[in-house]
């Protein structure tokens, strides 16, 4: 039978890969966001959320040496997870991601959608608008095709729907359709792809969740027992193989809310269900709503014990934006 050996799980926003001296830029383009959460859970403008923080606090946050100290925890930690995927010795690893209209758009947005085609297109990335020009450290600018585990795919789709998981499927990614990937998996698989598998790549199966649109989000709770049912199902599976299952995304963003992620994270360290459901429901929206990765990840690994890596609060601009990035493993 196969067994789920390891889990991770790590922040995957274009920050983590853009180099120090270009973040106050990303905190410029912040400006024209007009829907950002803040720590009180209101929704704003970038002006209107200026003149609620407390600027004194952040102007300590976004110096260049904090802004370089920071990075380099993150490509420390980034490391660190890498070694780790790599020393499973892996033969599969189960990606949970969302999807931000990149493939999925509102003709069909499923709240889970399971990938089983024989492959997966990574698509290149270019520096570009939404990089400042830059190019992402470790992005490949050309197009991949990955392998995937499709029978296993096929398994877990089948499972969960005997667990009375209507989840959605997908076997193909049509290039004539789609977003911004035009026929390849979204920027929470790119980034794995890119920056994690950096010593070839492992054969995988994409979960996407839908953390990011209403009304059709999933609870925390559903999140949590999404990833009991992922357990029984990589489990059940009679080939003799190792998994893998690792969340993209998170954690607080686009405004930093600290408080919300040592909530999320005691939560999951507890494997509180309780604690996770008590999470503020207005605050887990927009990127901040990719807790969700981490929480279906929390409910496959009950098994393993989680170590957070390091959490570390990239602010960038004088309203408190940025990214609260988090790296942890499960073993």
């Amino acid at each position: 039978m196969a067994n789920l050996v390891l889990g991770l799980a790590s922040s995957h926003s274009p920050q983590l890969s853009t180099p120090p001296e270009g973040w106050a830029g990303r905190g410029e383009r912040d400006k024209g966001h007009l829907e950002l959460i803040g720590t009180d859970g209101i929704t704003s403008s970038f002006e209107d959320l200026l003149a609620r923080c407390d600027t004194a606090r952040i102007a300590k946050e976004i110096t260049p040496e904090k802004f370089e100290r920071r990075h380099q925890q993150n490509q420390k930690a980034i490391a660190h997870l890498s070694r780790k995927l790599y020393e499973a010795d892996l033969d599969v690893l189960v990606m949970v991601g969302d999807d931000q209209q990149e493939y999925l758009l509102d003709d069909n947005m499923p709240a889970f959608c399971v990938y089983w085609g024989d492959q997966v297109k990574v698509a290149g990335h270019e520096a570009g608008p939404s990089t400042g020009g830059q190019h992402l450290i470790g992005y490949s600018t050309e197009d991949q095709h990955a392998p995937t585990d499709s029978a296993l795919g096929r398994h877990i789709i089948e499972s969960l729907m005997d667990a009375e998981f209507d989840v959605g499927r997908s076997s193909f990614l049509d290039p004539k359709r789609g977003g911004r990937a035009k026929g390849g998996i979204g920027h929470a698989f790119g980034y794995v792809y890119n920056r994690l598998m950096t010593e070839g790549i492992i054969p995988a199966v994409p979960i996407m969740l839908n953390t990011y649109y209403p009304p059709n989000q999933p609870t925390p709770k559903r999140c949590y027992n999404l990833g009991q049912a992922l357990k029984d199902a990589i489990e059940s599976w009679p080939r003799d193989i190792r998994v893998g299952i690792l969340a993209s995304g998170g954690l607080s963003h686009f405004v930093v809310d600290e408080e919300l992620d040592q909530a999320a994270l005691a939560g999951m360290q507890a494997k509180s269900v309780e604690k996770l459901m008590a999470l503020p429901r207005e605050k887990i929206n927009s990127g901040s709503s990719e807790i969700r990765n981490w929480i279906v990840v929390t409910g496959a690994t009950e098994h393993l014990d989680m170590e957070v890596v390091d959490y570390v609060p990239c602010y960038r601009s004088p309203a408190g934006t940025g990214c609260a990035m988090g790296f942890a493993t499960w073993e």
